[in-house]
């Protein structure tokens, strides 16, 4: 089997952010979305100021005392036999704060275990989990902070590993003008128990979200900006014997910005309805030497309320043999 490693020790801001550079990342589950809002905006909602707990992983200063008290679950049928599920509480704090915990979970599905010699060892299930606590304070009426801290878990065969880690971020929302800005520090940290000897990082990141309300209308233009801590993004591309595949970083200006942006569309009638449709560029050229299809970086989902009930459904195709289905269902106590 493959060795594997993780990595993190919980710090923040400059000091990640140059111990990212140094090695390779892990714990990559901690990237995707099972918000269905954020799966629909293209799988970044950092500026997607609604009573949604399920955005606390996007950025912990989404959430606020308005929310008073919920639970919610998610799950998600992703790549393969890969399965997410997601669960979350939250509870106001007084009259400017919040606070949650949560459980973020992938099951990869059974692989088959070998020794180097091709002996087979037996069926195994690979799981990454994660448990998170988030806090957020309203400085001013506009302006919210919020911390959210993980431990996390993985396993794979006989190899485990731990790491703790944090989400910092803060959100300023204009309710008069319908204008929210976010910016994010995602999983600044490092390791407590390697797999191995060997040393990765996590997915560190640093995002900037904005979300505007057109013309006082129904219809919201979202656009997140990610991967800041790394200009040239590598990715998969044949050679010219169209025969292997290797890693190549486009130089290209424009297409390295695109690289770096997702865009979402949301219609919000009322408070009570939403559908969003959202294309990230980066997925596309992720998937450009994989048989990606014509919907390859696009998503689109919807959600609505149903009594004391808010229920959330995003899809995609990345690829033309494989889709993401996510579901989320938040009741209100």
């Amino acid at each position: 089997m493959k060795r594997l490693s993780v990595a993190l020790l919980l710090i923040f801001a400059t000091a990640s952010a140059a111990l990212a550079q140094l090695g390779t990342n892990a714990y990559s589950f901690l990237e995707v979305a099972t918000s269905t809002r954020a799966q629909a905006l293209g799988g970044y909602a950092i500026a997607a100021s609604a009573p949604d707990v399920m955005l606390t992983e996007q950025n912990p200063g989404l959430l606020g005392a308005e929310i008073e008290r919920v639970a919610a679950i998610a799950y998600m049928r992703y790549f393969g036999s890969s399965n997410f599920a997601a669960a979350r509480f939250a509870h106001s704090a007084g009259e400017r704060g919040a606070w949650a915990i949560g459980i973020k979970y992938i099951d990869y599905g059974s692989i088959d275990g070998y020794n180097p010699d091709g002996s087979a060892t037996g069926s195994f299930k690979p799981q990454d989990i994660s448990f998170e606590g988030t806090y957020s304070h309203d400085f001013t009426d506009r302006l919210r902070g919020g911390i959210n801290v993980k431990f996390i878990y993985s396993n794979y065969e006989q190899y485990s590993a731990a790491a703790l880690a944090a989400d910092l971020g803060i959100n300023y929302f204009d309710p008069e003008h319908g204008l929210s800005l976010s910016a994010v520090i995602k999983n600044a940290g490092g390791q407590v128990k390697r797999f191995n000897e060997s040393y990765d990082h996590l997915p560190f990141d640093i995002q900037l979200g904005y979300m505007q309300q057109l013309a006082g209308g129904p219809f919201s233009l979202a656009i997140t900006a990610h991967h800041l801590t790394h200009w040239h993004i590598p990715y998969y591309k044949h050679d010219d014997n169209q025969e292997s595949l290797i890693v190549e970083a486009d130089k290209k200006f424009l297409p390295d910005l695109f690289r770096h942006l997702t865009f979402g569309l949301q219609y919000s009638p009322s408070d009570s309805f939403y559908a969003a449709i959202g294309y990230n560029y980066k997925t596309r050229t992720d998937l450009s030497s994989f048989q990606r299809n014509f919907f390859s970086g696009f998503s689109l989902g919807l959600g609505f309320n149903v009594r004391d009930f808010d229920i959330g459904i995003s899809y995609s195709q990345p690829h033309k043999s494989a889709s993401t289905l996510a579901l989320n269902l938040a009741w209100f106590l």
